[in-house]
């Protein structure tokens, strides 16, 4: 009796196994449609070099300015952990490649006065704007299919997209972008 049980516990074992493997990869993929990458709106890559952004500071800053260098565009908010965690990286990024046609914006998606108190806590020199909450609309033409921050695009001096990445950046992502132009 005991021979018939164990084949019968192997293959409720292998079935379990099997299910929940199949349900993990469709959860897997069900989160890569929702939160992946689509393909750029080229229309809207067109339309973002003639964009202007209002500074915290009251000014306005074209997207046109950058034009002919590589630009690093990270949309980020005040309200969002790793947009926070990764902005010295980013700011270190452009102090030390600033002189050599490296460009870095950042798209605050949020609130004037957030920004503001934010910015007087945290010393940035990189360029900064408000895209508001127009800059998630604006990131999902970029191909942020979800509209999750933090997003960063990249672009040539060209300015067409090398890359772009969903969620917090790492020196090596930023190596690895140096390295494109």
């Amino acid at each position: 009796m005991e021979n018939i049980r164990k084949p019968n516990l192997i293959r409720r074992r292998w079935l379990y196994g099997a299910t929940a493997a199949l349900a993990g990869l469709g959860g897997a993929g069900l989160a890569l449609r929702k939160f992946g990458l689509n393909d750029v709106n080229e229309a809207a890559l067109v339309a973002l070099w003639d964009m202007t952004f209002e500074t915290p500071q009251g000014a306005r800053l074209s997207l046109s300015t950058f034009r002919g260098r590589p630009l690093l565009i990270n949309f980020w908010a005040t309200w969002c952990p790793p947009c926070i965690e990764e902005l010295p990286l980013l700011d270190s990024f452009y102090r030390e490649n600033n002189t050599n046609g490296w460009q870095v914006v950042g798209l605050a998606v949020d609130r004037l006065e957030l920004v503001k108190a934010f910015l007087t806590r945290h010393s940035l020199e990189f360029p900064m704007v408000l895209a508001g909450m127009e800059g998630i609309a604006l990131s999902k033409s970029m191909g942020n299919v979800g509209g999750g921050l933090p997003f960063t695009v990249v672009l040539g001096a060209n300015g067409a997209i090398l890359d772009r990445k969903i969620g917090k950046i790492s020196l090596q992502d930023l190596s690895h972008w140096h390295g494109l132009k």
